[in-house]
């Protein structure tokens, strides 16, 4: 098996963490998600930029996992896959229902941020309908922090 200069194999790798039970899920995917970055070494960040995208990182992840809790029967996977140049996130869930933002956003107003936050601080997001099973997997793409 070949690999890149970062150390991943050529077409990145993948970490997988089957769900269920709702009690600190989200908590047991930020950790999950935490152990990964390391691995990969986006932890610890060389830098502040670094240190600034694996902070968004961990906040996604639980955006992600937090909608899943919230309007769904709860999370089924995490899903990573790390790159050289990107890192994407998905949260499977059983819900047939798209997420959307809230509109209009209102920032005073507690509660209907995290899609908002997912779409300012990921490169993109979106949703895909499971083929295998009911549901659906909400996904996001982060860049990789520069290299110093």
């Amino acid at each position: 098996m070949s690999t890149s200069q970062s150390g991943l194999p050529q077409g990145g790798q993948f970490r997988r963490l089957a769900l269920f039970g709702g009690s600190g899920v989200v908590g047991r995917c930020r950790d999950f998600t935490r152990i990964a970055l390391l691995d990969w070494g986006w932890l610890p960040a060389a830098d502040e930029e670094g240190q600034a995208v694996a902070d968004d990182v961990l906040l996604l992840v639980c955006e992600l996992v937090t909608n899943a809790c919230l309007h769904t029967a709860g999370p089924e996977r995490l899903l990573l896959h790390c790159t050289e140049s990107a890192l994407r996130v998905e949260v499977a869930d059983a819900g047939p229902d798209r997420p959307r933002p809230r509109l209009p956003h209102q920032p005073g107003r507690p509660g209907g941020h995290g899609l908002h936050i997912v779409a300012r601080l990921s490169t993109r997001w979106g949703v895909t309908v499971r083929e295998d099973l009911a549901g659906k997997s909400v996904w996001l793409e982060i860049a990789a922090p520069s290299a110093p």
